[in-house]
């Protein structure tokens, strides 16, 4: 398995649509470990196909949970169902994210507390359950991913205008950017 060096805000498949899995093969299933590889070495909750380089809808996940869900696991051409999201300012301490392929950063945000999702695993088995709480948070930022979104297109203003602010001082939205797991610092200070 290999870890992979994961893109900075800028590079183009990370802003554009990810085509559907038509072919659950070998390099299907590589892709998906060298994923899970990157994850762990990022110390990640979850990784999209995205966010190393590669325009397809997958992603990985790696977080304990209370909805009986496997605590590791793949997603592959996922479909979520949400409940609505709250209107309500996002709280400052309780609902921050932050993203691999925004280091280093964390601005709170406003998502929908459950969520159903549906999709197919490495092998194209059916894979179909229901998420909550910080669970459904990471369900829905790595599906963000797959429509070409990150989580700081969705902030409201007054953070929207500190993120883009902080992406023009760190060089970000240029082709080419990347950080490599496990080899350059931890951009979110997690010790190994």
């Amino acid at each position: 398995m290999t870890v992979l060096p994961v893109t900075i805000w800028g590079e183009p498949v990370l802003h554009r649509r990810a085509s559907e899995v038509e072919v659950f093969d070998d390099e299907l299933r590589t892709l998906i470990a060298d994923m899970f590889e990157t994850n762990d070495a990022a110390n990640a909750v979850g990784l999209a196909a995205p966010q190393v380089g590669v325009g397809r809808r997958i992603f990985v996940y790696k977080y304990p949970n209370d909805d009986g869900v496997p605590e590791q696991g793949v997603l592959v051409n996922p479909v979520l169902t949400l409940s609505k999201v709250s209107g309500a300012l996002p709280d400052p301490d309780e609902d921050v994210e932050g993203c691999l392929s925004f280091p280093g950063e964390h601005y709170p945000l406003q998502r929908a507390e459950w969520v159903r999702v549906q999709g197919f695993d490495g092998h194209g088995n059916p894979i179909d359950f229901e998420a909550t709480g910080w669970f459904a948070r990471v369900m829905q930022h790595e599906y963000d991913h797959l429509d070409g979104k990150l989580y700081v297109n969705r902030l409201v203003d007054r953070y929207a205008k500190k993120a883009m602010k902080q992406a023009k001082k760190q060089g970000w939205g240029v082709p080419g950017l990347t950080w490599m797991p496990g080899v350059d610092p931890d951009p979110f200070g997690h010790d190994h």
